[in-house]
């Protein structure tokens, strides 16, 4: 409904890049280029400095971007009082999550979701935490969910449950059959590890720093993701740590083995969004709807 030409430059000055602009809004760079370029023609100035493949906002664009926080947050909200009004929700939101709770969680919260309230549509955006709480501070996304501590004090943080971390070990490794075990017995194996950035990854180094004698990682591989972390385990490369949510199926199975760690270790899982920001009908019902999954599913 907004001025498009507006719209695009509004995301380009929020990215301070017009190709990741061109990314979010699904169009080309040249077309992105072509709107800001007609937009600094209507206002017969420039918008955007350019030096060393580098942008910055001049003071004219500065003075728009302001204002088009402004109108955006107006169109939101008059579209929602109507909506409102007609007991209408509907929409469109973003929703960026970290990799084991996109992977284990949400599928079944947003399916649940979905069937109740089917004019609502949500793009889902997968990075590790560090990634998600970047994309919540550059408000590129609605709402985040996280899986480690969330420093940020301009955030608004929601704690939906606590999860349970524990050793994973591959069928006959010398460690199984233990009630527990800690990390200085668990680091004398070579150690299959989440990328820097993790939930998983911090949460286990903030363990680490708490040891006293420095102990460190002996890290045989770095992987992206929860199910490559499983898959090398079962292949018998090392050990790793991991949520209890995504091993329920190796269990079963029998590929895994898994053992309490002694002290135990847990981190949250959070909704993560902006104080100021305006939320509309549809968000304020996603949030109630994953408040009282996160209550359903508290074991």
């Amino acid at each position: 409904m907004a001025d498009r030409r507006l719209r695009v430059f509004h995301t380009v000055a929020r990215l301070l890049s017009f190709t990741k602009a061109a990314e979010a809004l699904h169009m080309t760079q040249p077309a992105v280029t072509f709107q800001v370029r007609q937009l600094e023609e209507h206002f017969n100035t420039r918008l955007f400095d350019r030096t060393h493949n580098r942008i910055s906002l001049t003071e004219a664009g500065q003075r728009v971007y302001a204002y088009a926080d402004r109108i955006f947050d107006l169109y939101q909200e008059m579209e929602s009082a109507v909506r409102e009004l007609t007991g209408e929700i509907s929409g469109a939101l973003t929703i960026g999550a970290s990799t084991t709770i996109a992977e284990y969680m949400l599928p079944t919260l947003l399916g649940d979701f979905k069937e109740q309230y089917p004019d609502v549509t949500i793009h889902l955006k997968v990075a590790n935490s560090e990634g998600v709480v970047s994309m919540v501070e550059n408000n590129t996304i609605d709402l985040g969910v996280v899986e480690s501590p969330v420093t940020n004090r301009n955030l608004v943080v929601e704690v939906c449950r606590r999860d349970s971390l524990v050793a994973i070990l591959p069928p006959g490794h010398p460690l199984v059959g233990r009630a527990s075990v800690n990390f200085p017995q668990l680091l004398d194996f070579p150690f299959i590890c989440r990328e820097e950035g993790s939930g998983t990854r911090e949460v286990i180094g903030a363990q680490l720093h708490q040891i006293s004698g420095g102990v460190s990682l002996k890290i045989a591989m770095e992987l992206g993701s929860p199910e490559a972390v499983k898959g090398a385990v079962e292949a018998g490369m090392g050990v790793s740590v991991v949520s209890r949510t995504t091993i329920q199926k190796e269990l079963r199975l029998g590929t895994l083995v898994a053992i309490d760690l002694d002290p135990p270790l847990d981190r949250p899982f959070s909704f993560i969004h902006q104080k100021q920001k305006f939320r509309s009908r549809a968000m304020e019902e996603l949030l109630r709807f994953a408040r009282a999954y996160c209550e359903t599913h508290v074991a």
